[in-house]
């Protein structure tokens, strides 16, 4: 009885602890880039807060990180870098284009993007309880492609059916879509550049986090950001508050939610990691509407609901498929085994 009493409460802490960090940092970077037309140096700013409060949370004895760097290391982490970079940067110019309410309808492929790239490069094959889940968060992503009006905020400067918007909006949702590619080959390529940090996943988030900054400073310039840059520092002191502000909220935000997901990951059921993502999704959408008086139509609350209930069905139905083949393999302690954070710092296998 004492043991449930003391697991409970971690498994409630992190789904707070993941939820309220990225409903606001979405909400933040949305705050941010309807003001600026540098998102990739948003972006670089954001990376660039996330390094330095890793640094000093190993100064502070908080957990370590590698300051070692050799060639090795850099090759293996290219690929992982790649995606994050591409991931990161669609997600900016995707919430930079859509309403904040509607950024989880525009990236609602994540789920069945994941499911066929592990079954085409892991052979992870999907039972049919799987395919079906994954039928029902489609289905939810083309009801808010055509029963919505993407743009409902009264902040937006042209209205949601002229062609202006209406271009605004396809870009936003064909940065979506990329975005979800991105995201699901990131779940991919994790699994194999794990191998490459010794099973560490937070010396994996120092060296991604580090690297894909690096790699962004001349994808800045080459883009052409480098005029806003300078009209930002030197010209637009409002802007350049906004600018920084948010850089400084998002990036400590980005940094917790790191450190959430790790222990979301590794301390939490799959039950318990999926109701903290249908959370966050509630989070977003209604600090949307509060922030930026955006109106949430008919068809986006369909759509998200639906993406919503056919991402909680997937997670219920891979709990279900990992706990018959436990039992059938004879495990008695189940999937999902509390561990502790030195243990998991250390890269420890939670589950053999």
């Amino acid at each position: 009885m004492s043991q449930q009493n003391v697991s409970k409460p971690p498994s409630r802490l992190v789904v707070v602890s993941a939820s309220l960090p990225l409903g606001l940092m979405v909400i933040a970077n949305k705050w941010v880039l309807s003001s600026t037309a540098a998102p990739l140096f948003f972006l670089f700013a954001q990376l660039i807060i996330a390094v330095l409060l890793f640094i000093i949370s190993h100064l502070l004895g908080l957990f370590t990180v590698p300051f070692t760097l050799d060639a090795a290391t850099c090759k293996g982490m290219a690929p992982l870098v790649c995606v994050n970079v591409l991931g990161l940067s669609f997600n900016n110019y995707c919430l930079k284009y859509v309403d904040a309410s509607f950024y989880q309808v525009a990236r609602g492929l994540v789920l069945p993007t994941t499911v066929l790239l592990s079954y085409l490069f892991l052979a992870s094959r999907p039972s049919l309880r799987v395919l079906f889940s994954c039928g029902i968060v489609t289905a939810g992503f083309f009801i808010g492609i055509l029963l919505d009006d993407y743009s409902t905020s009264p902040t937006t400067s042209v209205s949601a059916a002229s062609p202006t918007s209406t271009y605004s909006n396809s870009i936003g949702i064909t940065f979506g879509l990329l975005s979800s590619i991105t995201t699901a080959s990131s779940a991919v390529i994790i699994k194999q550049s794990l191998n490459i940090v010794g099973g560490n996943t937070l010396h994996l988030a120092w060296y991604s986090n580090l690297l894909s900054a690096v790699v962004l400073i001349p994808i800045v310039f080459l883009v052409g950001e480098g005029p806003e840059i300078q009209k930002l520092l030197f010209e637009d002191g409002a802007g350049w508050a906004t600018f920084l502000w948010g850089t400084l909220l998002t990036g400590l935000f980005g940094f917790l939610i790191c450190i959430a997901g790790f222990l979301s990951i590794k301390v939490t059921s799959p039950i318990t990691h999926m109701v903290s993502s249908a959370v966050r999704g509630v989070v977003v959408t209604l600090l949307g509407v509060w922030f930026f008086q955006e109106i949430i139509t008919t068809g986006r609350a369909a759509s998200i609901m639906t993406i919503l209930t056919g991402s909680i069905y997937y997670t219920w139905v891979k709990n279900e498929e990992a706990n018959r083949k436990d039992a059938e393999t004879g495990r008695t302690n189940g999937p999902y085994e509390r561990t502790s954070l030195e243990d998991m710092e250390r890269g420890k296998k939670v589950v053999p």
